[in-house]
């Protein structure tokens, strides 16, 4: 009898997994034109690599360079142009600010703990901020230890023109797309129907249903967000605006096949896969609107509705201009307010700020004391791997170390083998071209690419040979380390897989979508739908994180995939229920409806109380019926993986026995 293969624990293999994402050639010409042009210039004017003021403007133009090139990752420009700005100014802070945090003493310890605690909170804020507060840390710990003939004004300003560059290059890269990322996200929410249609009755249902639901994310992060702040392509951007709002009853319906198992009709898939084409332009809508189907299954004549309806959108510019809502806009007083309760307010952003700045006040004391040279690296380490995005810090520590570890041999070899010449150019164009790869496929992998870049931009700032990568190495662990030590197992949150706030989260959201469901216009439901999706988005994008994470908080987190897959059913299952009355069925008693709200709102209250729910069935009717089995299903769930949590009542049945 052949021997059971022994298998890696489950959570070391969601730790060592790599995606294979496809090339973004753009993006790797852009990197590997943009990062060494600033000591191109240098080679050029100077004669090569001498040490002196002009290779010092050449260093500090690369390292803007590199800012500015990391910064931008798709999107509308606006954002692109956002976060470059976020990093660029935060950078050009940092190198500032970490004048005043070298040398030794208490200083630079209160120094470095200030810097953290903003960093901190600023990463609260928005994705472009958190940018913005890693590179102010990134710049701090650099400049705290990186000696150059420059003045500190002139440091900051060829800063500033490596960014400046690096903006340049991004607004090139943008012109020269073929496809304009706005059209093409719209187009790929149609492109996801058809194949959420085609995949109806097989196995491939699940994945796909989430796949429409995140190009549906997309699509409106791009253009409901880039039409309320670019006034210049109002036009083209409300017409796109119109086409994803009249695409919402096509989406119900596709939804509502799929969890009810009925096979698409073929023209269907085809017309889908039609409207995709020509809203990204790449083939003309065809002249013949799909028939309207007047009998036979309900979530096909809604899926044949649907289409028309986009149909006659899509080939009318009038049309997808006058269908486009404004978004929302909510008043000063309640932005601020919510600013506040995502930085200041919020417990999450109060405990990361506590955690970096321990972390990073012991790294500064560790620069001081370790007989390391150049032992600021050890606070560069620490900025990076606990990155003020909440994301995971175990896996960003072990995967740093392990990158690091590799690119440190390979900035070893290219020290050692290439001398101080346009080969250094090369390899660093080199590198920096695998970066942007790097960074899609694995955190590990983007910092094998990114750390040869910073050694050899380091050596010839200040050279010190191959042993000097020796002792980066060993900066590396120790960062890691303290990482690992101080900001990850001493909180005993960071062992419960912090899951609580996400999964009430969707329960309200799940709430308010029943709510509209049933008692809002079409807007408002369209809106509340979106929401729920995008809280089962956040997370399920919470769980997988904690997935990489070792036990206890990887085993929580499996027990949690149940919960996650079921409260996405029980969303299609109110969209089913919306497509049924809107087919004839009985609209629900208002009544049933309170009742189940009430249900998904205890659910919320069970976990924000730490609690397993009762096991009393939710009793509804007619359309609620399949919602309610769901809910209740749901709340099993949450039960079953929440171990050691005690239903109301356990605890005097225990008592009394």
């Amino acid at each position: 009898m052949a021997e059971r293969g022994v298998r890696a624990p489950a959570w070391l293999e969601e730790l060592l997994r790599t995606r294979t994402p496809p090339v973004p050639w753009g993006d790797v010409v852009r990197f590997a034109v943009t990062v060494p042009a600033p000591l191109a210039v240098v080679a050029v004017v100077g004669g090569g690599f001498t040490a002196g003021p002009a290779l010092g403007a050449g260093v500090f133009a690369t390292t803007g360079a590199l800012a500015g090139s990391l910064a931008p990752q798709g999107g509308p420009l606006r954002d692109r142009l956002r976060r470059t700005a976020a990093a660029t100014l935060a950078g050009g802070a940092g190198l500032v600010v970490g004048r005043f945090a070298a040398g030794e003493g208490p200083g630079p310890v209160l120094v470095v703990a200030v810097v953290a605690a903003v960093a901190a909170v600023l990463s609260g804020v928005d994705a472009a901020l958190s940018l913005g507060a890693l590179q102010l840390l990134v710049y701090t710990a650099l400049a705290s230890g990186l000696v150059t003939p420059l003045p500190p004004a002139a440091e900051v300003a060829f800063f500033l023109a490596g960014a400046g560059w690096a903006t340049l290059t991004t607004l090139a890269q943008y012109r020269a797309e073929s496809a304009d990322p706005d059209r093409t996200a719209t187009a790929a929410v149609f492109t996801a129907i058809g194949r959420l249609l085609a995949a109806v009755g097989t196995a491939d249902t699940g994945d796909a249903r989430r796949a429409l639901t995140e190009a549906l994310n997309t699509a409106y992060d791009r253009v409901i967000r880039s039409r309320s702040r670019s006034p210049g392509r109002s036009r083209e951007l409300s017409e796109l605006a119109g086409v994803l709002n009249a695409a919402a009853p096509l989406v119900e319906g596709a939804v509502a096949a799929a969890r009810a198992g009925v096979p698409a009709d073929p023209h269907d898939i085809t017309a889908a896969h039609a409207l995709g084409a020509a809203v990204a332009g790449t083939r003309d809508l065809p002249a013949g609107r799909p028939p309207a189907r007047e009998s036979g299954e309900p979530t096909r004549r809604a899926v044949r509705h649907g289409l028309r309806l986009v149909w006659n959108v899509v080939g009318d510019p009038e049309e997808r201009a006058g269908a486009a809502v404004p978004p929302p806009r909510e008043d000063l007083r309640t932005r601020v307010r919510d600013l506040l309760d995502r930085t200041l307010g919020s417990p999450d952003t109060r405990a990361f700020a506590v955690r970096l700045v321990l972390c990073m006040t012991i790294a500064e004391v560790a620069r001081q004391s370790l007989p390391v040279e150049r032992a600021y690296w050890v606070l560069l380490t620490v900025a990076i791997v606990l990155k003020p995005d909440f994301g995971s810090v175990f896996t960003r520590a072990v995967q740093r170390a392990a990158g690091t570890l590799l690119g440190v041999l390979i900035g070893t070899l290219l020290l050692a083998a290439l001398p101080r010449d346009g080969w250094v150019l090369v390899a660093m164009a080199v590198a920096a071209g695998f970066m942007p790869w790097g960074r899609s496929a694995n955190f590990g992998l983007f910092s094998v690419f990114q750390t040869p870049v910073i050694i050899l931009l380091l050596d010839l700032a200040q050279p010190g040979g191959p042993g000097l990568v020796g002792a980066r190495l060993l900066d590396t662990l120790i960062g890691c380390a303290i990482v690992l030590v101080f900001g990850y197992l001493l909180w005993p949150q960071t062992w419960r897989a912090p899951l609580d706030d996400a999964l009430r989260s969707a329960a309200l959201a799940l709430d308010a979508f029943v709510g509209a469901a049933f008692g809002g216009d079409a807007t408002a439901r369209r809106r509340a739908r979106r929401r729920s999706y995008r809280a089962l988005t956040e997370l399920h994008t919470q769980l997988q994180r904690r997935l990489a994470e070792p036990p206890p908080v990887s085993t929580r987190a499996a027990a949690f995939w149940p919960v996650v897959v079921q409260l996405e059913r029980t969303s299609d299952a109110v969209t089913e229920a919306v497509i049924a009355v809107r087919h004839g069925g009985p609209a629900p008693d208002p009544a049933q409806v309170a009742v189940l709200r009430r249900a998904i709102r205890q659910l919320e209250a069970d976990v924000q109380a730490h609690r397993a729910p009762d096991d009393a069935e939710i009793l509804a009717e007619g359309v609620l019926a399949p919602v309610a089995r769901e809910v209740d299903t749901a709340r099993r769930l949450v039960g079953d993986a929440a171990p050691g949590r005690t239903r109301p009542g356990d605890a005097e049945r225990t008592g009394q026995g």
